[in-house]
């Protein structure tokens, strides 16, 4: 590698996609942004925001790129055929697929915490059963890798723990194996493996060069994390449309709700809330947000007791389907709705950060906050209030940590063997 090729990173995120490129320094030379038109659950704007994005990419930029990698939201699952045509819509992440739940216990004699664990199952069942077992399960960031690629039968191992991959023991479990859905898997590969180059349909199509290197990429979370910098002693938290809480492990650690994943070498430990700036966003614009959040003095308490799920169920760092929100009681005032909310999504990651510390055998010298939500100065200062630990926010995102993951494989040249 040389100093004049770049890297492309692209962030498939709940709202939109994002991508950024960087240069062999890993600094940031060029970013953007689309929003899907319909939403996340139709896999056609997956392909249209990458095309949009991609080609609005100067050409003197595009012909210096060596390889990309793909970060997705961690669960979102669609069905394909053998030729990667999308089939109806994909499962969001925080679709349950509760109503199945009853009939997967029995079908694969799962417990209840291992369904909890591979919440994707449930949503592949309700897709085999809707359009039967010849199609191919692929989720968020392997389907667009292979769009890339042309060749849909490969996947990235943090993005199908849901599903049931075993990152210690380097298989699916093995329940998995009596599933109807058991050959709609893909061929598991690590994490920042080389996958193969751009297919030349795809590299014309888009203007790229035909030398790119698609890279297997990880989790949008876990993408974040890499954009920090962090060190081993602090940890991180995501602020996207849920609250995502990262911090780096010696070894995996088991419980209720928690997720591990091996990204560069690395153990990076967590769990995600269902509450975060989704449930803001059910109540307040934009531009509400911030004049709203002018008004509240960070260092009172609301007198609200709160908690902002956006729907029933949670899964950290209390793990129940069954959980209600409690949005009301409203007050009047909108200000003080908007600090009681704040509350109670600082109340959800100090219990959070509390379960991860004793299980990880360490507290955190200090949170680095990542994501939308950490734009906001009056939740960063209610945050610290609750929570205990000092707060310092990284403008960076994730698009530029899975480029990151992208040069290192580059760098160390992990091929696919």
């Amino acid at each position: 590698m040389n100093e004049s090729n770049l890297i492309l990173g692209i962030d498939l995120g709940t709202s939109g996609v994002r991508i950024a490129i960087i240069n062999s320094k890993a600094e940031l030379i060029y970013f953007s942004s689309s929003n899907y038109l319909k939403g996340l659950s139709n896999s056609h704007d997956w392909e249209i925001c990458c095309k949009l994005l991609i080609n609005k990419i100067p050409n003197e930029i595009k012909i210096r790129l060596i390889a990309c990698s793909i970060d997705g939201t961690s669960g979102t699952l669609m069905g394909c055929d053998y030729n990667g045509k999308q089939i109806g819509n994909a499962l969001p992440y925080f679709k349950s697929c509760l109503e199945n739940k009853a009939k997967i216990l029995k079908l694969l004699g799962y417990t209840e915490e291992e369904f909890s664990a591979h919440s994707s199952v449930g949503r592949a069942y309700q897709l085999i059963d809707r359009f039967g077992d010849k199609i191919l399960l692929r989720h968020q960031a392997d389907w667009v890798s292979g769009w890339f690629l042309n060749d849909w039968t490969l996947g990235e191992e943090g993005n199908n723990i849901r599903m049931g991959w075993d990152l210690t023991k380097q298989a699916w479990s093995n329940k998995l194996e009596n599933s109807p859905w058991f050959k709609c898997l893909p061929s598991i590969v690590p994490s920042g493996t080389i996958m193969g180059r751009i297919a030349s349909i795809r590299a014309k199509e888009l203007g790229l060069p035909n030398e790119i290197q698609i890279i297997a990429g990880t989790t949008d979370s876990n993408a974040a994390v890499l954009a920090t910098d962090a060190k081993s002693s602090e940890g991180i938290t995501v602020l996207g449309s849920t609250i995502v809480l990262k911090s780096f492990s010696n070894t995996p650690i088991k419980g209720a709700g928690i997720s591990n994943h091996l990204v560069g070498g690395k153990w990076i430990v967590g769990g995600a809330s269902n509450a975060g700036c989704g449930v803001l966003n059910k109540f307040f614009s934009s531009k509400d947000l911030v004049q709203l959040s002018r008004q509240i003095d960070p260092e009172l308490d609301s007198g609200l007791n709160l908690r902002p799920l956006t729907c029933i169920g949670e899964r950290f760092p209390i793990n129940d389907p069954y959980l209600q929100p409690i949005l009301e009681p409203r007050p009047i005032s909108d200000s003080l709705y908007l600090h009681g909310l704040l509350e109670g999504l600082a109340r959800i990651e100090a219990k959070g950060w509390e379960k991860l510390s004793k299980m990880n055998s360490k507290k955190p010298t200090r949170i680095i906050t990542i994501g939308g939500g950490s734009k906001n100065p009056q939740w960063r200062k209610i945050r610290e209030r609750l929570i205990g630990i000092p707060i310092k926010t990284c403008s960076k995102q994730p698009a530029e940590g899975i480029a990151r993951l992208a040069l290192q494989t580059i760098r160390g040249k992990k091929e696919l063997s």
